[in-house]
């Protein structure tokens, strides 16, 4: 007999059957095994809101594997992850599988190496029913707006919208503040600085105007900044005073679920759901050369600072080896978890303290070294001594002979005396001051070089990125962590909003839903309201709150809300203007319009049924076709991909899922295409011969 041991994933199966040996059995369950109905509501709101579930579609061959394995042992252990979703779906497999719920055979594993996954096999418990209840309410709560409001939405704006309990308070920030930056009227002012020298020094440094004798002065036009140029025609200028003194800067703390999100979207350019998919890569187990199959980091969902004093023993044993005594602080820091955080968890850190990112490079993806040298830099930075500066701060008064009054200016800057973690990681945002000072002493005479006046205009607030986003939904207490990503790529790949660069852009689309949501369900994208729901999913965690009453409170209003909404729009149709197009229907003339169907956009003439003419909808590209020389277009597969193809298709087949670029080849002067895996641009003309070269060939052939 053997026990079998059911985790979420194969590659996580992989590294924990490496530990365990023989006598255990490890498979995984894909994911949840068990979910609503995905065809109807799936929720009895008459019958306290009791849930429908149904083995996933494509599930049913694992769950019968996952029966035989559970019959023929002796011992079953439920191994998902440490977090609510992991919670409910032990549950699940608990009661599909007919096991005991007052056994102890739940297994936590905060990170994935031998002896996080022995401790957690020699310390099993029961499932928590108030983590799986807090789970439960979740996903009633998210399947109740979700097909009760999206069919509103859907028949009043376009087909196929959808609407969720925290995706649309998302979407509303962002339309918020994109509504901010059309009101917004800039407002003019100027700065006026001074490049001063001390002789005889030559070194240059700058001064910036603050005011006279009266106090500050804010310059909001030319006329006040010639006023005060006026004012400094033959001034004499000289040190008033100079202040030195001493600052530490303190290390960030170690990454939570949230911050490793912003600071890979900021420093690495990843999405949220790219981030997190890697950090669940690092966590379930990679082969590492030397270490074997090992977990990196440890479990990713967290908005807990803890750390365990093992992982700051060998955190500060390899500082010391690597950069001596004097880079560790005189007495360990703990950071305080915010108010509200979940502390189940450690922060995320690496799990081998003592493997550094350089040591792992050769086993990991270009990616996976990325998010792990971030997420090891940050952590080993949180327990390094602090790093000091020197500052020094000069007010700089200038007077002109024979006049009373002065025209205050100052400088500051600072030195660095000791680097401390920022030897290792800096992620500081302050570009200011960073510019050394001469030597100043009080009432010392300078010497102008030069004085600079600009205009300025104020500048309207800035589009919200993935990591502004995130920190926004933290800092209101909407959504969770680790749900961050699925909330971001559901507003972009529902066209809600559109990146520019790295910045969020609502569309047409998502002003409209955003518009009509506010109007007639306005407690659905308050950011208040949703915090307080999420507030109380913590209580029913924590056991503290029923999750059935909790529903009733949320749902019975909301009914009333729906019921009124649909009154009070009865025969009303929103039309937006990027529905319309200037493209003529064939049979009738009439210009088409876009509409949504399961598998994208299509164009169908606005008079059907009359008419029932459609065609695909598609997006110009760059370049031509390097077959037939037609124009080409990308279109999106029924699975939502996207692939370039010709305008003339059927009659031009050609396709391809690399991009046009609006480069042409040198050797055959048709269009390039950039691969869709990433690396360089290529010829896709099948005459032509031409390799372009490596950017390193380049360099050497300049060099």
């Amino acid at each position: 007999m053997q026990s079998l041991v059911i985790v979420e994933s194969p590659a996580k199966a992989k590294t924990i059957q490496k530990y365990l040996g023989k006598g255990y059995k490890v498979m995984a369950s894909m994911g949840h095994v068990r979910d609503l109905y995905s065809s109807k509501l799936s929720v009895d709101v008459k019958n306290d809101f009791e849930p429908n579930y149904t083995v996933i579609k494509g599930k049913e061959k694992l769950l019968t594997e996952l029966k035989d394995a559970a019959a023929k042992s002796d011992k079953v252990y439920l191994a998902t992850d440490p977090d609510r979703e992991g919670e409910a779906i032990s549950w699940h497999l608990a009661t599909l599988l007919g096991l005991d719920m007052d056994q102890e055979n739940r297994v936590k594993f905060n990170e994935i190496n031998k002896r996080s996954v022995r401790y957690g096999m020699d310390h099993p418990s029961k499932i928590d029913i108030d983590l799986v209840n807090a789970q439960q309410a979740r996903r009633i709560l998210d399947r109740l707006v979700g097909y009760r409001l999206s069919p509103f939405i859907s028949q009043k704006i376009r087909r196929g919208l959808s609407a969720g309990r925290v995706q649309s308070v998302a979407l509303r920030l962002i339309v918020d503040r994109e509504a901010e930056i059309n009101a917004f009227v800039p407002e003019e002012y100027w700065t006026l600085d001074a490049v001063l020298t001390n002789p005889p020094s030559k070194k240059q440094f700058i001064a910036s105007f603050v005011g006279d004798e009266t106090g500050k002065i804010k310059l909001t036009n030319e006329q006040e900044t010639k006023a005060i140029l006026t004012r400094l025609e033959g001034a004499a200028y000289r040190t008033a005073s100079v202040k030195k003194g001493v600052r530490k800067r303190q290390p960030s703390p170690p990454f939570i679920t949230s911050t490793m999100q912003q600071e890979a979207s900021k420093h690495l350019g990843f999405t949220a759901k790219r981030t997190m998919r890697i950090a669940q890569e690092l966590y379930e187990g990679i082969d590492v050369a030397g270490y074997g199959t090992v977990g990196l980091i440890t479990y990713m969902r967290t908005d807990s600072l803890r750390i365990s004093e093992e992982s700051r023993a060998e955190g500060n044993a390899y500082i010391r080896e690597t950069y001596g005594d004097k880079y560790l602080p005189d007495k360990p820091r703990y950071y305080k978890t915010g108010a509200g955080a979940q502390d189940g968890h450690e922060a995320i850190r690496p799990a081998i303290p003592a493997l550094s990112p350089a040591a792992a490079k050769g086993s990991l993806s270009p990616e996976q070294y990325k998010l792990y040298n971030l997420i090891w830099c940050r952590f080993m930075a949180s327990l390094m001594a602090a790093c000091v500066q020197d500052t020094v701060k000069a007010e700089i008064r200038a007077e002109t002979p024979g006049r009373a009054g002065y025209v205050e200016f100052t400088a500051s800057g600072y030195t660095v005396r000791f680097d401390g973690y920022t030897v290792l990681y800096d992620n500081s945002e302050d570009e200011g001051e960073k510019k050394a000072l001469p030597e100043l002493a009080a009432d010392a005479a300078l010497k102008l070089r030069e004085l600079r006046d600009e205009q300025h205009f104020t500048q309207p607030p800035q589009r919200y990125t993935e990591a502004s986003l995130i920190k926004a939904l933290e800092e209101t207490g909407v959504g969770r962590p680790s749900t961050y990503a699925t909330i971001l790529s559901t507003i972009t790949d529902r066209d809600y909003v559109e990146r520019e660069k790295k910045t969020l852009k609502p569309t047409e689309l998502g002003t409209a839903i955003t518009g009509l949501l506010k109007e007639k369900f306005p407690k659905i994208v308050n950011t208040k309201f949703t915090a307080g729901m999420e507030a109380d999913l913590d209580k029913i965690e924590a056991g503290g709150y029923d999750y059935v009453k909790m529903l009733h409170t949320f749902y019975d209003e909301f009914e009333d809300t729906l019921d009124k909404a649909k009154a009070s729009m009865q025969g009303v149709k929103i039309s937006l203007e990027e529905d319309k197009t200037d493209i003529p229907c064939e049979k009738c003339g009439a210009m088409m319009v876009v509409k949504m169907s399961r598998y994208g956009k299509f164009l169908a003439c606005p008079n059907y049924p009359d008419c029932k003419n459609t065609k695909p909808f598609v997006v110009p590209q760059p370049g031509a076709c390097p077959v037939c020389g037609g124009e080409i277009v990308s279109r999106k597969s029924k699975r939502g991909f996207t692939f370039y193809g010709c305008a003339n298709y059927p009659a031009c087949k050609f396709m391809t899922w690399d991009r046009p670029t609006a480069d042409v080849c040198p050797k055959c002067g048709k269009t390039l295409f950039r691969g869709s895996r990433g690396g360089g641009v290529k010829c896709l003309n099948e005459a032509c011969d031409y390799t372009p070269k490596s950017k390193k060939t380049e360099e050497e052939n300049d060099g």
